[in-house]
């Protein structure tokens, strides 16, 4: 799409401005006075620049990176002034600059008679100038940088077993690194190009700026020319450099539609799992005005933690996970107990939602970068799970489906007994969703591992888990088996959460029928149920039938459709139902009755919501 011509017009009138002073220097080549030029001098002053830029550079470098990742990280109070204060040089005209430093390391001051006067008019303090000056350019760089490192990637590298060093270097500095060196080349071109710190600070040796400046006062304008050229070819080596860099970083990213597809795959030749490798825990957490406070002790190895948003399922993962503080309960896994090991010591496989892969690793660096990651396994599920041709891929050259086999095989190839997914499928489009779901329910029956689901999903918790635990605001409101759950929601909230229908909740009376708080009378085959307890009843849509013998008048309410399914919304006696829309009548026309079968009527005790 073409930018609107005022857009342009502006644009191109800049880009004139900025490239007029080189068209106008062309001409000044031929008419320079080149005889009158001292090269032993103008060299020497070179030298001078690239070495201190580089020295300086060296110093920048070796501070700023740590000292960029500290201000974009800590939440300790004074680091915003802090970062304010260390970006001041860029505000601050330079010779300003020079005069603060020579308050610091003038010949007068403590410091510089500490050190007998050498920190100025030196090579010394020639350094000193170019690092006050163009250290905020690479220290802005590496804040912006760290900022923008996705903290997934170090949650996960814990999870794999690297401790918090092991992390930063291979994880959290590479990713942040192309901005950085972007900021150090700026800060190397700043303090090569740097005039006026210097030449209040060290006049002498001659760096290019300040000889350039020299050689300005005693020859004037003809003898300008020698000296810019060092300069403009820097420049130019610099400028073709970044082009040159950002050329070879482009790769082709492919089409996320393709790749989703599950490569069929025989058991996996693992050991036989322990027979009493079970989860259980207890998890509380108070984040501000919100307190996760539940409790589990499922008896399976397929789990489900379903919720809305903002209900604490993601809390609860990363607790389990280690990669949030647990402030009261114990987390086990059979006889361990997790929660006294920290996250890169718990054995286990965490998948986020994007699945947490590391943008600046290939597949095979992806998964031979778990500390204890096991190379037959790895090429095992490389074949097994179809990757074995993406090896020297990156992420972004990845299908969704392919990244989350790639962060699948990465957890697999090193024996985990947990996996633990964060809404894996949450971004996916519905077709693409059920086949990576159909794809991790076959790799669930093929490992020994106790694996977690986090989702909003019921139908994908009905899929990937026999238990389920439901919860709200970080409270329990059900838990048990996927089938009890789902066949008998504890609460009107737990089965709205499961999206079930046809659910409510009424009062037992004499005969065994159950009154809704609409004046329904259900009948019901249940005669354990006490006379006058409050129950939660379900009616089969199979149940209700549109007859002109129906005890009961209705009305079609309207249509719904659920999984591909039709169905028809029947009010009856203020109580909505819904029925299989082939079970509904033909005409909706004249009076409607309806029978309801007291065999399809299941109820059972209510508990408190």
């Amino acid at each position: 799409m073409r930018p609107s011509k005022p857009l342009w017009w502006l644009g191109a009138l800049l880009a004139v401005y900025l490239c007029a002073p080189f068209v106008a220097s062309i001409p000044q080549i031929g008419q320079a006075d080149w005889a009158g030029v001292d090269w032993h001098a103008t060299w020497s002053a070179v030298g001078v620049s690239v070495a201190s830029a580089s020295v300086a550079s060296l110093i920048i470098l070796v501070g700023g990176v740590p000292l960029g990742y500290w201000l974009a990280r800590s939440r300790a109070r004074g680091i915003a002034l802090l970062g304010f204060v260390v970006q001041l040089p860029l505000a601050l005209p330079p010779l300003t600059s020079g005069v603060l430093l020579l308050f610091l390391i003038g010949p007068y001051s403590a410091l510089g008679q500490f050190f007998g006067g050498t920190l100025t008019d030196s090579f010394t303090g020639i350094i000193l100038a170019e690092t006050f000056v163009a250290a905020p350019f690479l220290i802005v760089a590496a804040r912006s940088a760290f900022a923008a490192v996705d903290p997934v990637h170090d949650d996960v590298a814990a999870t794999l077993g690297h401790h918090a060093a092991s992390r930063f270097f291979r994880v959290t500095l590479p990713v942040a690194w192309p901005a950085i060196r972007a900021g150090l080349a700026l800060a190397w071109l700043r303090a090569f190009g740097e005039f006026g710190a210097t030449v209040m600070v060290a006049y002498h040796p001659y760096s290019l700026p300040v000889y350039t400046y020299v050689v300005f006062g005693g020859q004037g304008l003809p003898a300008m020319m020698p000296l810019l050229l060092p300069t403009l070819g820097i420049a130019i080596i610099c400028a073709v450099l970044s082009v040159y860099s950002r050329g070879t970083r482009a790769a082709p990213e492919v089409n996320p539609e393709n790749g989703d597809e599950l490569t069929a795959f025989t058991p996996a030749p693992s050991p036989p799992a322990s027979a009493d490798l079970r989860l259980a825990f207890a998890a509380r957490r108070r984040l501000g005005a919100f307190t996760l406070d539940i409790a589990w002790q499922p008896q399976t190895r397929r789990l489900a933690i379903i919720g809305p948003s903002g209900s604490g399922k993601s809390l609860a993962l990363r607790i389990i996970a280690g990669l949030e503080h647990n402030d009261a309960g114990a987390i086990m896994l059979g006889a361990t107990d997790l929660g006294a090991l920290p996250p890169e010591r718990r054995q286990i496989g965490y998948m986020p939602q994007d699945y947490g892969l590391f943008p600046h690793m290939t597949v095979a660096q992806q998964l031979a970068f778990p500390v204890d990651a096991d190379a037959a396994s790895a090429r095992y599920w490389l074949a097994h799970l179809g990757l074995d041709a993406l090896t020297q891929r990156l992420p972004r050259q990845l299908s969704f489906g392919q990244r989350q086999r790639v962060a699948l095989a990465r957890a697999l190839s090193r024996h985990t007994q947990l996996l633990l997914f964060d809404e894996p499928f949450a971004a996916l489009d519905t077709p693409r969703r059920r086949r990576l779901q159909q794809s991790l329910r076959a790799l669930q029956r093929e490992v020994g591992a106790v694996t977690v689901v986090v989702t909003h999903d019921p139908d994908e918790a009905a899929l990937l888990a026999d238990e389920l635990l439901v919860i709200e605001q970080g409270r329990v409101l059900q838990a048990g088996g996927v089938a009890d759950v789902f066949q008998r929601p504890a609460t009107l909230r737990v089965a709205e959460l499961l999206g079930l229908h046809n659910v409510g909740e009424g009062i037992v009376r004499a005969g065994g029928v159950i009154e809704t708080p609409e004046g329904l009378c259900l009948p019901c085959v249940n005669t354990t149920l006490a006379v006058g307890s409050r129950v939660m009843w379900r009616v089969s849509p199979r149940a209700l039938a549109a007859t002109p013998e129906g005890a009961w008048p209705g009305r079609i309410a309207g249509t719904s459709l659920r999984h591909g399914d039709r169905y028809v919304a029947v009010e009856i006696a203020g109580v909505t139902f819904d029925i299989a829309a082939e079970d509904a009548p033909a005409t909706h026309a004249g009076e409607l009755r309806f029978t309801i079968d007291a065999n399809g009527v299941l109820a059972w005790p209510a508990r408190d919501s």
